[in-house]
């Protein structure tokens, strides 16, 4: 059916296949777009507009969520966010148990060799002051941290809050999600998150879910006590009443592979008992996270600058070395651990190396080369850990409920983070969904693909006008060929764009136009 128009068009993107994001199957239609938002969908041939783009066989879908980035401080100082624009990623979810806001003195000297490297000021005090400061090519939500709260309250020791200090932080998750914040989170395998107490974090997501907020968690454990971490979870959401994210769900170390079958068990039995639980995923067979994550948890207690007071002692060093491999990751051996990225450009010589060969051109212990980096790099060094089973990563992903997290910043092969390798999931996981998954190994149809990156997540962190292709909703979209669509990026070379995408639209301006990245910035904050 031709639709008549009486307005002109800013954009009509012509002749596609129309991927709605609700996982039914595409159809056949032009997109119309005026202003920020999609007007029509349908035979707009006799529609009158300033652009037309023709799709020919490519597909048109929502702009993909990524559920869990780490960009809001990346974007400070390379607003381009070109790693997850060139995905097709149109919104970033981030604050994983930390959060960019609100800030102090003592939280600020733990990120200070991130901020002192890359020239980012912080001159903001708290959530509306950061989006204030916020500008990108994406849009961009974030969850208050419960390990924020903590340091601001309790700062960095391992202690028990008593009754006054739950309620200084309860005010603070108020605050946080009265300005905006989708609700409250938690990295329960990483100090200071990892010493708060179970009774505690309930009564943080009870003020939460009085807000409409919703509970995303770094489960306490993913290895050997992965199944009480998924039941601390699930005690959270049933007790506050609230529904639960798991962030990058996966089941790690090399004793645990096989298990994803018991842990989607496990969720679904939860699922069937009424708590609203789901999770989010990238599709990689190896993590990343920093690598003080090997210290143990007690040689974290006080900061950074206490920690490494303990690497100069030598019964802690002692100590500390001897509980070095044995983390919330599961048993880990030196061979299977990358350095991805560093602050300290002197250590830029050892990104892309496993630790076992650092350690030898060194002339050191593997222990003693990870302490003495962990010390050179203030902390802020960025390690992959090959650490699961492919087998266990499609049973995840082929879960009706979940969802992709990339947990990785956006950034571009030039600029401030040329130097900074990471993980291929920043750059590539999106259309590793879509190409290698869906369309190469038919774990799942491409609508089924779409879908996982737009209306599931959108419906979960309650972006309502996000996630479906349809009049009335925001002009998120993404274009891409479905016979191409590929991830380039690998573990040997992370840093490589992926293939098939071409075209993606941000609240109405075109930010990637025909495979070339514009001078537009129109993404918002996104405030629950």
């Amino acid at each position: 059916m031709v639709v008549a128009l009486a307005v002109v068009l800013d954009l009509v993107l012509s002749g596609g296949r129309v991927v709605d994001g609700t996982g039914a199957p595409w159809f056949r239609a032009d997109v119309g777009i005026r202003g920020d938002r999609i007007t029509a969908v349908g035979d707009l041939s006799r529609a009158r507009a300033r652009r037309r783009i023709e799709l020919r066989d490519r597909m048109v879908a929502p702009g993909f969520i990524d559920m869990l980035g780490q960009s809001e401080r990346f974007l400070l100082a390379d607003d381009r966010v070109e790693s997850k624009i060139r995905q097709g990623i149109t919104t970033e979810i981030t604050g994983e148990g930390e959060s960019i806001a609100p800030t102090a003195p003592r939280l600020l000297v733990e990120v200070k060799p991130f901020d002192d490297r890359y020239g980012i000021r912080v001159d903001w005090s708290d959530l509306n002051g950061y989006f204030q400061r916020f500008r990108a090519t994406l849009n961009l939500g974030t969850f208050f941290g419960a390990a924020t709260a903590r340091a601001l309250v309790l700062g960095y020791g391992d202690v028990e809050a008593n009754p006054a200090q739950i309620q200084m932080m309860q005010r603070l998750v108020g605050e946080a999600i009265e300005q905006g914040a989708l609700g409250l989170s938690t990295a329960l395998i990483y100090p200071p998150g990892s010493f708060a107490r179970t009774p505690e974090l309930i009564e943080l997501a009870k003020v939460a879910a009085r807000h409409g907020g919703i509970y995303a968690t770094h489960v306490r454990g993913e290895a050997g006590t992965l199944f009480a971490a998924l039941d601390e979870a699930i005690t959270i959401g049933r007790e506050a009443h609230i529904p639960v994210e798991v962030w990058h769900l996966k089941v790690a170390g090399r004793d645990s592979w096989g298990r994803m079958k018991e842990v989607v068990a496990r969720i679904e039995a939860a699922r069937a008992s009424g708590v609203d639980i789901s999770a989010n995923m990238y599709p990689y067979d190896a993590a990343r996270n920093g690598l003080d994550a090997n210290v143990p948890e007690w040689a974290h207690e006080g900061g950074t600058a206490a920690m490494i007071a303990r690497f100069r002692d030598p019964a802690a060093r002692a100590r500390i070395q001897q509980e070095l491999w044995h983390g919330g990751l599961g048993a880990e051996t030196p061979d299977g651990i990358q350095v991805a990225a560093v602050v300290n450009p002197a250590l830029e010589k050892y990104v892309g190396q496993r630790l076992d060969e650092i350690a030898r051109s060194m002339g050191k212990s593997p222990e003693d080369a990870l302490l003495d980096l962990v010390e050179a790099d203030r902390g802020q060094t960025e390690v992959v850990r090959f650490v699961m089973s492919e087998d266990d990563v499609q049973l995840g992903l082929r879960q009706p409920w979940v969802s992709l997290g990339t947990d990785d910043p956006g950034q571009s092969t030039d600029g401030p983070f040329a130097k900074r390798r990471g993980h291929p999931r920043g750059f590539g996981s999106a259309p590793r969904l879509l190409g290698h998954y869906a369309r190469d190994l038919k774990l799942f149809s491409v609508e089924e693909a779409v879908r996982k990156m737009t209306s599931l997540p959108a419906r979960r962190v309650r972006l309502f006008d996000r996630g479906v292709l349809r009049p009335g909703m925001a002009a998120d979209l993404v274009v891409f060929d479905p016979a191409t669509v590929i991830d380039r990026a690998t573990y040997a070379d992370p840093s490589r764009y992926p293939e098939g995408i071409d075209v993606v639209i941000v609240n109405g301006k075109v930010v990637l136009d025909e495979g070339k990245l514009t001078a537009e910035r129109p993404g918002r904050a996104l405030r629950r």
